[in-house]
């Protein structure tokens, strides 16, 4: 590929902050395209889209002053709302703002563009947001993979939160996943500013074919298997800030990965995404934060996501009674069909509970993951992920899921396009996997089976020798990491009470892996935390959880100061935290590591 090319075409647009696509060598797709520059001042800053906390924490979205045509600006205030609340705890005496982090107001400007991968079929959205204050000294910069399959926003909690503030800038990706939806039947999908386009536009995701029924959306149905690439996407990502920073900072470029300070962070999905980027043996990272990583390693107790959350889909209901949750309805009705099917042989309910519970026992789950894992069940959580990753990792078309799953708007029963009123905020409302905001997932199987039969086809992708679970098992291998690159500072954070990844299946075997292999790798295991910050506005998982965010940005401290020659890398901890029970969050409870 000749990039000088297209590198020059790039600076160029962004430099005189043109909104048009760039032009692609012949045969070939353009590294970057459709870049699009913004201006950020004012009431409406880089880090909190002007809401401040108050307005963060506001329980209703930010409102389009006309529902049917919103402005770019009006989209992204709401994504940046939808995503801080679906990342951090901003609940009254959690802490956020005032005990830990920052939501000050920065001034800056933003830049995106659509990446694409040599041999991808479709774009990863990158964007990089340059405050006014940015120590062209320092040359700070932050790369931040989007968790879970949140959009171009889904890291601003994380990386934004920490490093606006001091001068740094901040690019994010969404690393192939994210909120790009495509509504079929109108072939509707979003542009770069999030607003809702036809092909012809230059959209994030177009799905191939572009006609049908239903709903696709990118992790699912890129045909890319995104997770694969994680590590790439987190490096072009890096490029595409330091081509910007060239572009926009003229008098200090160039800007290089040899004199530039570059940090990878990210939680969850994002958490793996930066430990793949670790294993990239050019010297282009400087350090890494990684926290509640889903990274599937080498080694004893490794398992990969598919595999537990398409066991805990079909026991965890029936489990977690035994450990005092209350269990839903559906919870019941499944355990009733695994019974009649004889998966579970006890001849009572609370038998048939414990034989769940034992069997995930067996298979490395604890009692303490297992509880936070309830949270998944009552959101259908496992179902969710075991459908959209099953298309993922067998690169599957949005109509040929091998188990007759498909997504789609419904008034029931009948599915059907989404209206106006759903389309529209999707791109900035949605988390990333249905079902959610419209989209909901549709179950070709008899209803009168609670699912079952649905869940032990997506079981049987990881369990059987057919022809559907090798092509999911290959892609599921190719997401497997390796130890990060020697020299190369890597701290890991990670819940113990984790029940949606569990770090028994994840954090403990990767470190493991990499600490064999000589790497400088730094654990910190957080006692009474589980995976979702977020949750913590409902009172009762206040009481007994506390945030991971604060050790997250604690260690990012630790690790800059190492940089700067300034203190030392963070040692090994087991952090025992106290719990809140009902009291606002103090330095107490966290008990951070000094």
């Amino acid at each position: 590929m000749n990039s000088f090319r297209q590198h020059v075409a790039l600076a160029a647009s962004l430099l005189l902050g043109s909104a048009v696509g760039l032009p692609a060598i012949a045969g070939e797709p353009a590294m970057f395209s459709h870049p699009r520059s913004t201006e950020h001042r004012g009431r409406d800053d880089l880090l909190t889209a002007g809401l401040g906390l108050s307005g963060l924490q506001d329980m209703a979205a930010p409102v389009f002053a006309d529902l049917h045509h919103p402005t770019a600006q009006e989209l992204r205030r709401r994504a940046v709302w939808n995503n801080w609340r679906g990342i951090a705890d901003l609940a009254q005496g959690g802490g956020y703002g005032t005990l830990y982090g920052s939501v000050a107001n920065v001034p800056g400007r933003e830049f995106s563009a659509f990446a694409t991968l040599p041999g991808a079929k479709q774009p990863h959205r990158v964007l990089l947001q340059l405050p006014d204050n940015f120590d062209t000294a320092k040359r700070c910069l932050l790369v931040a993979p989007a968790s879970g399959s949140r959009g171009i926003y889904g890291a601003i909690a994380v990386a934004g939160a920490w490093g606006l503030p001091r001068g740094c800038a901040v690019v994010y990706t969404d690393k192939g996943a994210g909120t790009d939806y495509f509504d079929l039947e109108p072939g509707l999908g979003y542009d770069n500013a999030g607003q809702v386009a036809k092909p012809a536009a230059g959209l994030a995701f177009t799905p191939q074919p572009a006609t049908g029924r239903g709903v696709a959306f990118k992790h699912a149905h890129s045909l890319d298997n995104p997770e694969a690439d994680w590590g790439r996407h987190v490096k072009q990502a890096a490029e595409f800030a330091l081509e910007t920073l060239n572009a926009q900072l003229p008098q200090a470029a160039p800007f290089t990965f040899e004199n530039t300070r570059i940090i990878a962070v990210g939680i969850s999905n994002g958490g793996g995404a930066v430990l793949r980027a670790a294993e990239d043996s050019e010297p282009w990272l400087d350090a890494v934060v990684a926290g509640e990583p889903n990274i599937l390693a080498q080694g004893h107790g490794a398992r990969s996501l598919y595999d537990y959350t398409t066991e805990a889909a079909l026991l965890m209901p029936c489990a977690v009674p035994k450990l005092g949750i209350p269990s839903l309805p559906i919870s019941d009705a499944r355990c009733a069909e695994l019974a009649r099917l004889g998966i579970l042989k006890g001849d009572t309910p609370e038998a048939r509970q414990q034989e769940a519970l034992d069997a995930l026992h067996a298979s490395g789950w604890t009692d303490a993951a297992i509880r936070a894992g309830s949270i998944a069940v009552s959101y259908d959580l496992w179902r969710a992920i075991g459908v959209a990753y099953a298309s993922a990792y067998g690169r599957y078309p949005f109509d040929a899921h091998p188990c007759g799953y498909w997504y789609s708007a419904i008034t029931y029963p009948v599915a059907r396009a989404l209206t106006p009123e759903q389309r529209i905020p999707l791109w900035s409302d949605a988390s990333g996997i249905p079902p959610g905001n419209g989209v909901v997932i549709m179950d070709p199987h008899p209803i009168v089976d609670a699912g079952i039969t649905g869940l032990r086809c997506l079981r049987a992708l990881w369990t059987d020798d057919t022809a559907d679970g090798r092509r999911v098992r290959k892609g599921i291998e190719e997401t497997r990491a390796a130890p990060p690159r020697a020299g190369l500072p890597v701290v890991v954070i990670h819940g113990t009470d984790d029940g949606l990844v569990p770090q028994a299946f994840s954090s403990l075997p990767y470190v493991a892996m990499a600490q064999a292999a000589g790497r400088d790798v730094r654990y910190w295991q957080v006692k009474n935390t589980q995976h979702f910050d977020a949750f913590l506005a409902v009172p009762q998982l206040a009481a007994v959880y506390l945030p991971l965010l604060p050790y997250m940005y604690s260690a990012l401290d630790r690790v800059d100061a190492y940089l700067d020659g300034k203190g030392a890398l963070p040692e090994n901890a087991v952090i025992a935290t106290v719990p809140r029970l009902g009291k606002p969050l103090a330095a107490e409870n966290l008990a951070l590591p000094h």
